[in-house]
């Protein structure tokens, strides 16, 4: 099992080569199909509802330049890719915003890579993608952060290539694990990735408060399941900061990203709460922690 259908978004940010040199890697490793696509940010809605008058002179050069834009964000993707020895690959631009666009062709695909939020982006609006990629196409998402390196984010020799035999990142993986459907999807998604790995932390948070979920020997079940896949893991217990008189528990979200900072771990896998942004539901909170304050890369699913 892989990933055979890889979908990375494209833009103009300094990132976005990061998440070029991921897909890329991961093509070779599974032997997929990489798809880069660059949106205008307009919405295909407005098309559909015919809002939109291509006749006009304005709104025609608006339009030109907006996808000029697009065409930029492409214009390096099918060289890395030849450079970096993909060759099944292709390049779509698309008359969308970036979320529900992305979402969309992320339908036909095993994997969507995406780029962090910029802090200034972070709103409702578009700065939120990856949010609504997640919520909204059925496809686990691999959010890479802002702060990745096109050269620091995954191996990659001194020539600029990639190795199909080398892991991305993926070589320690923190697997967040609290028994719920949102955990199980998640490790079910990544177990390509889990499968490559050097080492799979299953780390739990406040075990205590969920004797039933757990039982006797938290973990003990997923680390029964993993091996049978093939995959060795360890348990690492984790309690997140008691505030209050009650002792209520504190940042979930906080806590696993410091567990993996300590761990040495260059890959969280996590299932996300929330629901479809049309219903006006925030993701719930450890999502949004991960989301905004995440240093490694992070794989979702919903």
């Amino acid at each position: 099992m892989g990933y055979k259908t890889i979908l990375v978004h494209l833009d103009e940010a300094p990132h976005a080569g990061a998440r070029v040199l991921m897909a890329a890697e991961l093509a070779l490793q599974h032997g997929a199909h990489v798809i880069g696509v660059a949106l205008t940010g307009v919405s295909r809605f407005l098309y559909q509802n015919e809002m939109v008058d291509e006749e006009d002179p304005n709104l025609a050069l608006h339009l030109d330049m907006l996808r000029e834009r697009a065409r930029t964000a492409l214009a390096a993707f099918a060289p890395q890719m030849r450079a970096l020895g993909v060759h099944s690959f292709e390049e779509r631009i698309m008359d969308d915003e970036p979320g529900a666009g992305l979402a969309l062709a992320a339908r036909h695909a095993d994997l969507a890579i995406v780029g962090q939020a910029l802090p200034e982006q972070r709103t409702s609006g578009p700065g939120s993608f990856p949010a609504e990629v997640l919520t909204e196409s059925g496809c686990p998402v691999l959010v890479v952060p802002h702060t990745a390196r096109p050269r620091g984010s995954i191996s990659v020799s001194t020539a600029g290539i990639a190795s199909p035999g080398a892991p991305a990142p993926g070589r320690h993986v923190l697997l967040a694990w609290n028994a719920s459907k949102e955990s199980a999807r998640a490790a079910r998604e990544a177990l390509p990735l889990l499968a490559r790995a050097e080492q799979v932390t299953l780390a739990i948070i406040d075990a205590d408060l969920h004797p039933a979920a757990f039982g006797d020997t938290p973990g003990s079940q997923a680390l029964a399941w993993l091996a049978r896949h093939g995959i060795t893991a360890t348990v690492a217990l984790a309690q997140s900061p008691r505030q209050g008189l009650l002792k209520r528990p504190g940042d979930v979200g906080e806590t696993l990203l410091m567990l993996a900072g300590e761990r040495g771990c260059d890959l969280v896998v996590l299932g996300a709460y929330g629901h479809s942004r049309f219903r006006e539901t925030l993701l719930g909170g450890v999502t949004r922690t991960v989301l905004e304050t995440m240093t490694v890369p992070v794989l979702m699913a919903h």
